[in-house]
């Protein structure tokens, strides 16, 4: 599957930002989709998933301001980020992984910039 991510851009701290990831495939039966960032000298981190069932795990610094969803009528995840702080800047990846034989998928990053 590819994956093309977008929406990302620069936003003042405590602003919003909803970041779209189009699969060129259908993704209803995939076990996992998500979302994950990489900051400048760290290592890439999960923000937020999708487990097959329904399941949605978050980061936990991003509890109650970050929220997944999917629409699979049109093959895409979304990630909708509210109350951004500085440190969520990072280049967003979206990720997603048919079945346990697959490796994952991922798509090209957009970047997330919140300023102070």
């Amino acid at each position: 599957v590819q994956l093309q991510a977008s929406g990302g851009g620069l936003v003042q701290a405590g602003g919003s930002l909803t970041l779209s990831c189009a699969a060129s495939e259908s993704i209803l039966s995939f076990i996992t989709v998500g979302w994950y960032r990489q900051a400048p000298g760290k290592q890439r981190e999960l923000v937020a998933s999708i487990i097959k069932g329904g399941a949605r795990n978050y980061k936990d610094s991003v509890k109650g301001r970050f929220t997944i969803s999917r629409d699979d009528a049109k093959n895409t995840v979304y990630l909708q980020m509210n109350s951004l702080k500085p440190e969520d800047t990072a280049l967003y990846y979206c990720n997603a992984r048919q079945n346990l034989a697959s490796a994952n998928s991922w798509g090209q990053g957009t970047q997330v910039t919140v300023s102070s």
